[in-house]
């Protein structure tokens, strides 16, 4: 009798990963990214992360204690990663009050609505920022200038981003290489000399973060490599068709949030897809709602509607992109 044979429900899968581990890994691939906001952005990239990390840690505290009346528990990181993906996703020079509602919105609506961690359908982060990106415009597009106000916070210098600029341009009749010989070079621009959000300016140290995320087996490439892909292809294809009001593929994926998007909020385990084909589908139409928004939309910048976009279809995906159960017979043409 002591060899049983034991059933249970699935997951059937042993690991030494644990959610706390998981989300620490996370905050440490971040910290590139936030040395060079601190380095370009100074005072400003200090302030609005602490006070995003700290909201969000307070409010689901809060949330967890006294209205859903469970344990809480913040040692597990997800709360920190939150704060530190919305602070990457705002200007520098937010007020602090503003993240602090942004941080509520996130923790609140788009993560304890849904019942906490692993039951939001959306990512937090990316809900708190479309969220004071709606409730106020002109706060969240006034981009601190880099290595022009480091030791200032709300005074800081400000300027369009690079993708703002180039799209009024074309709307006022100039043409794409006029316009890119007034930007920084490509090289500034991977160092992240530019305007912009202060955790996305960089790509170097988004890349490097990438690379720490795949070396602990946190993530895996197929959503980042997708995505960016797909960007790449339909800006390339779409530069190849008229040059003069498109850029170049190598323009859109080092300016704007693509990268930061795709490493970070798209490859989210509990809003991303279960199967490689559902991940690969999920990764496609990020990428072609992020070029259809940034070339056609109202707005510069499409990557958080278009994370949000495929965040609600996740559960169609599940649905109908399933492995093959086990046992079932396979025709072999």
């Amino acid at each position: 009798m002591s060899n049983l044979f034991t059933v249970s429900p699935s997951p059937h899968v042993s690991t030494t990963q644990s959610v706390k581990k998981l989300m620490y890994g996370v905050v440490l691939s971040l910290v590139p990214a936030f040395l060079v906001s601190v380095y370009l952005f100074g005072t400003g990239a200090l302030v609005v992360t602490l006070v995003s990390i700290v909201s969000c840690v307070l409010f689901e505290s809060a949330i967890k204690k006294y209205i859903l009346k469970t344990e809480v528990r913040i040692s597990d990181g997800s709360a920190i990663v939150t704060g530190i993906l919305l602070a990457f996703n705002l200007p520098s020079n937010l007020p602090w009050w503003m993240i602090v509602i942004g941080a509520l919105f996130a923790i609140g609506v788009g993560k304890m609505t849904y019942g906490g961690l692993g039951n939001n359908p959306f990512n937090p982060a990316l809900v708190g920022r479309v969220f004071l990106l709606i409730s106020f415009p002109v706060q969240m597009t006034s981009w601190p200038l880099p290595l022009t106000s480091r030791f200032q916070y709300t005074d800081a210098v400000t300027g369009a981003t690079p993708l703002g600029i180039l799209k009024e341009a074309v709307r006022n009749g100039e043409t794409v290489p006029e316009v890119i010989k007034q930007l920084p070079d490509h090289m500034q621009l991977f160092l992240g000399q530019m305007g912009g959000s202060l955790g996305e300016v960089s790509a170097v140290a988004l890349l490097l973060g990438f690379a720490w995320l795949l070396y602990k087996k946190i993530i895996t490439w197929h959503i980042p490599v997708f995505t960016v892909g797909t960007v790449f292809i339909f800006t390339g294809i779409l530069w190849l068709i008229d040059p003069s009001k498109n850029a170049s593929p190598l323009f859109h994926i080092l300016t704007g949030g693509i990268l930061l998007g795709a490493i970070y909020m798209a490859t989210d385990l509990v809003t991303s897809p279960m199967t490689k084909p559902g991940i690969i589908l999920f990764a496609i139409g990020i990428g072609i709602i992020t070029v259809v928004i940034r070339v056609f939309g109202a707005y510069p910048e499409g990557v958080s509607f278009a994370i949000l976009i495929m965040n609600a279809f996740v559960p169609l995906i599940n649905k109908y992109i399933k492995p093959a159960r086990f046992g079932k017979e396979v025709l072999h043409v």
